[in-house]
């Protein structure tokens, strides 16, 4: 072990230190040859100083001196480094090259990082079990046919074990290692000892399968090296010998007991964090080891603060951090997403002379590429300066770098640097695997291009690379974003065929597919059969099940579910509360619109929250305040509103957009305006969305000029207005009565590029139907049929309404429009309902007093149960009359808000799970 660290000798001062390229597998010989050389040369233990060729170590023989014995070096580390021109791209080279680059510096012993730990075992192993000190024969500690089985199931028993490792020869005995505490359990790891002639042969092909899943589990399998039996012998010998052995007070006893607590709690509870800090607590004095590991446990949760103040309480202690604790705090911070605190600590690192190691660049470089977004692209830039600091300082990229490149351009969509990287990865010398497919995969699934990821499943298919759980779940995932459940079906059933058992994410993408296309039975049974197979389903797993039930409106069976996740072990976090109270809010009930009683019901759920200890997050109340905006409730949406700034939490855009459609729903124009004028003090630009909502608010009240103001102002702000702004434009038009600018309107759309929807063409025929020109609204509903368009029910409605209500005679284009209109309903199987019949009946009796064929074609749109209601009708035509008046008006409002349904379903503030 020590010849390695020997190649930093300061011996030769002249030199560079060892070569990164050749840890990365990359071909130098020239390089490789020059540094091994000079490295070797000054250790006094070698045969020969004059030699300045490269000494490979087949040429080394063992010296005749009887004086102190030196290594074998037939089995020095790096022997494969200098054969590695051969083969660059060797996975063992980048874990060296991980090792090395963490040791350049002579910081003061610390612990062992866990990344170099096996290899210095390894290497520890080698040499203890190939040297010779006293002359005596060498003692075999290996046993043949004997694989090291770790990361098993505390469950799982020996014959499981060995019915699973059968498949490689016949088991003399399988041995799992008992727990401490519970003795019914195994500790995680065991032995699988093979018999007969070909032990040794089962034993390397059962070695194959390291990494392979087991229940849940990926295994790590290895060759036995002798390192327990070994550890055994040596420690019989020290107590035979009598030296070794020293005298520990109550005091130490007690701390080491303590120190041994904290570590096996560490590794057998690390969720339960009150345990594991009571246990750290219980330390009397804990050394720099212990703080390193508390550090690191709070990096995991991404809990920095308390990293940070377990760091602070160290240094008080006059414990010096090493390179280690330096990088957990820094990769607290990573996981916490505060960056700026994270380059902080590096500018402290290099204050105190402690060099930054591969692991810790490597952190940087990920956290600036996972807090990488569309806006924040400048992070990616950050990211790509670290790299090049880090190869200016002599350390070489590895493929994992790569591949977190990779990842942050893809959170970004960039996809022209994504390529770069891959690119440059395969000029290095690397061999992409399946990890970097997944980063292409992942990419084009994220910006939508489905068929560039399955030409990637090609690539991956003529490289031999086939694919692993992560690839297939990124594949389903992009064909449910694109509603395509036969393919997203069709990719699991390969899965299935390639003997890959299902992981929690692809039964969770699984579960959004049946959710999806309504079958929500379907997708409890996909849960229970997660919990058949032993995988823990998640608050991931319910929340799209609650989300659907409570969309749909059962509640019950949505609090159900909310019931089932807390008795599977998943406490509720506010991303699940949240899809509880979106469903409330989706909630509609017909025609009528959102219900108070389902906001009474959010607000109940949001109470529920509080006790629970869950606080809210900005999603939350801007998902209440779209649900009081629906309803028109503008003191509820801007109470919350409030709350949201007094709690300190993110205003973002989607937050303006409720308090605007709720200002817009009840006609309060001039504090919108006061509120797009806020959103402009706090720099938040205006999109689509907001303009939809100014428009279609104006819409309301008839003013054409304001809203054709807000037209210009989203052209100067480079903001481009899509549909739903055009088909609010209109409606806008149409209530003014300026049809000549709505027909001009719709010229543009063509011109631009914009298609006219059901829901334009709709806007407009009622539009002629309030200026009294029926012939228009049927022409419009020609124009509409001729571009490919289906009518639907209320497209039906107010063109039958258009043309009874404003005719008193049966001409002729009023009478073919009525029967045709009729026979189209009739086909479709449309009815509408008694108020609609009602309305329409009255009208047909101002063209055909006595009945009629129209009289005739239209009664056959009625309910079924019209006739009997015409009979109570007949009593009432009076009242009915009196009431004529205000129907219509009722009707004219029913359609002048077309352009605001448009709205509210695309509305992405109500998307926020």
């Amino acid at each position: 072990m020590m010849d390695i660290f020997s190649l930093s000798s300061p011996h030769c001062p002249h030199t560079t230190p060892f070569s990164a390229g050749i840890l990365a597998g990359k071909a130098h010989p020239t390089t490789t040859s020059l540094c091994f050389n000079s490295k070797i040369s000054p250790e006094p233990d070698e045969l020969s100083d004059s030699s300045t060729h490269l000494r490979r170590p087949k040429t080394l023989k063992p010296s005749l001196n009887p004086s102190p014995p030196i290594p074998k070096t037939v089995k020095n580390p790096l022997k494969n480094l200098v054969n590695s021109t051969t083969s660059p791209t060797i996975s063992a080279n980048l874990t060296n090259k991980l090792w090395l680059s963490s040791q350049l510096s002579p910081p003061p012993p610390p612990p062992p990082q866990r990344p170099p730990q096996e290899t210095i075992d390894d290497n520890e192993a080698t040499v203890s079990s190939n040297s010779d000190t006293d002359g005596s024969p060498e003692i075999e500690f290996r046993q043949e046919g004997k694989i090291f089985v770790g990361n098993l199931p505390h469950w799982v028993k020996k014959n499981e074990v060995a019915e699973f490792f059968r498949q490689f020869g016949p088991i003399k005995n399988v041995i799992l290692i008992k727990g401490h505490n519970d003795t019914e359990r195994n500790a995680g790891f065991g032995f699988v000892i093979y018999a007969g002639p070909t032990a040794s042969g089962s034993a390397m092909k059962a070695e194959e399968f390291d990494g392979v899943e087991f229940h849940g589990r990926v295994l790590t399998v290895k060759l036995d090296d002798g390192r327990r039996l070994r550890g055994r012998a040596e420690e019989r010998a020290r107590w035979v010998q009598g030296y070794g052995v020293e005298h520990r007070s109550k005091w130490h006893e007690e701390r080491e007991s303590s120190r041994k607590d904290f570590r096996k709690v560490l590794e057998t509870e690390p969720e339960n964090w009150q345990a594991v800090v009571q246990a750290f607590e219980r330390i009397k004095k804990p050394s720099r080891k212990e703080f390193g590991l508390m550090v690191n446990y709070y990096a995991r949760r991404g809990d920095m603060h308390r990293a940070r103040g377990t760091f602070e309480s160290m240094r008080a202690r006059g414990i010096e951090p090493t390179s280690h604790v330096y990088t957990n705090l820094i990769h607290a911070y990573a996981v916490g997403r505060d960056m700026e605190e994270a380059l902080s600590c590096v500018r402290k690192m290099k204050e105190e002379g402690i060099e930054m190691s591969l692991v810790t660049y490597s952190i940087i470089v990920g956290g600036f590429a996972k807090i990488a977004n569309a806006d924040q692209a400048c992070n990616m830039s950050r990211a790509e300066a670290l790299v090049r600091e880090m190869e200016e300082e002599g350390i070489d990229a590895p493929i994992d770098i790569y591949h977190t490149m990779m990842d942050g351009y893809t959170i970004v969509g960039n996809e022209e640097k994504c390529l770069i990287v891959f690119n440059r990865l395969k000029e290095c010398g690397f061999t992409p695997s399946v990890i970097t497919y997944g980063c292409l995969i992942n990419l084009y699934i994220k910006i939508g291009k489905v068929s560039k990821a399955l030409e990637v499943c090609k690539m991956m298919e003529v490289a031999g690379i086939k694919h692993n759980m992560k690839t297939y779940s990124m594949l389903i995932n992009g064909f449910v974003r694109l509603k395509d459940w036969a393919n997203a079906f069709a990719v699991f059933e390969d899965v299935v065929k390639d003997g890959l058992k299902p992981d929690v994410v692809l039964y969770n993408n699984i579960i959004r597919a049946f959710c999806g296309m309504g079958n929500m039975d379907r997708a409890i049974c996909t849960v229970k059969e997660m919990q058949k197979g032993r995988h823990r389903p998640t608050s991931r797993t319910f929340m799209p099940i609650i989300h659907g039930f409570a969309r749909s409106g059962e509640m019950r069976r949505a609090l159900e579910i909310f019931d089932m996740m807390r008795r599977s072990g998943c406490i509720p976090t506010v991303h699940t509360y949240n899809a509880l109270i979106l469903g409330l809010v989706e909630k509609r009930q017909g025609d009528n619109g959102f219900q108070p009683i389902h906001m009474n019901k959010a607000v109940e759920i949001l109470d529920e929250m509080s006790l629970a200890g869950v606080s809210p997050d900005e999603h939350t109340y801007t998902t209440i305040m779209h649900g009081y905006a629906s309803l028109g409730d503008t003191g509820k949406a801007f109470e919350y509103f409030t709350k949201v700034k007094n709690e300190g939490l993110e205003l973002d855009v989607y937050t303006y957009e409720a308090l605007l459609k709720a200002c817009c729903k009840s006609g309060r124009m001039q504090s919108a305006l006061a509120v797009t004028r806020e959103m402009s003090s706090q720099k938040i630009p205006r999109n689509t969305f907001v303009f939809n909502i100014l428009i279609d608010g104006w819409a309301r009240r008839g003013d054409v000029w304001e809203a054709a103001e807000l037209m210009q102002q989203m052209k100067q702000e480079g903001v481009q207005p899509d549909i739903h702004t055009y088909t609010s434009f209109i409606n806008a038009c149409c209530k003014a009565g300026d049809m000549q600018r709505a027909t001009k309107t719709i010229q543009e759309m063509e011109v631009v590029g914009v298609k006219p929807n059901v829901k334009t063409y709709t806007t407009l025929i009622h539009g002629w139907a309030r200026a009294s020109l029926p012939e228009k609204a049927l022409k419009c509903f020609e124009e509409m049929k001729s571009t490919g368009l289906k009518p639907d029910k209320a497209v039906y409605h107010c063109l039958m309404t258009s043309l009874l209500s404003r005719a008193s005679v049966a001409e002729e284009y009023i009478y073919s429009g009525v029967m045709g209109i009729c026979r189209e309903m009739i086909e479709c199987g449309l009815t509408v309902d008694m108020g609609t019949a009602v309305h329409w009946s009255r009208c047909l009796r101002k063209i055909e007093r006595t009945g009629g064929e129209l009289t005739e074609a239209l009664q056959k749109t009625f309910p079924p149960d019209w006739n009997s209601y015409n009979n109570i009708r007949v009593n009432s035509d009076d009242e009915l009359d009196t009431g004529n008046e205000e129907e219509d008006d009722d009707d004219d409002d029913a359609y002048s808000s077309s352009g605001e349904t448009d709205i509210d379903d695309d509305d992405p503030g109500l998307n926020l799970w």
